[in-house]
């Protein structure tokens, strides 16, 4: 059962440091995306046309529904 908390923590790690709430969270599992591409995905400062990681997952769940 080790795994499993170490997954969890993971997740915690990508919710924090992606401003992200449980919702959002909820889609990113649903979509199958892991917590690792979730932190490689927050825009730094030299990439202002990057959106945060929360919108991006909200858009790309957006169409994923149509």
């Amino acid at each position: 059962m080790m795994n499993k908390s170490k997954k969890d923590e993971r997740w915690a790690e990508a919710k924090k440091k992606c401003r992200l709430n449980e919702e959002t969270i909820r889609m990113a599992k649903e979509m199958g995306l892991n917590p690792r591409s979730l932190i490689k995905n927050i825009p730094n400062q030299t990439q202002q046309w990057k959106a945060p990681v929360h919108v991006w997952i909200r858009e790309m769940y957006q169409k994923r529904q149509e």
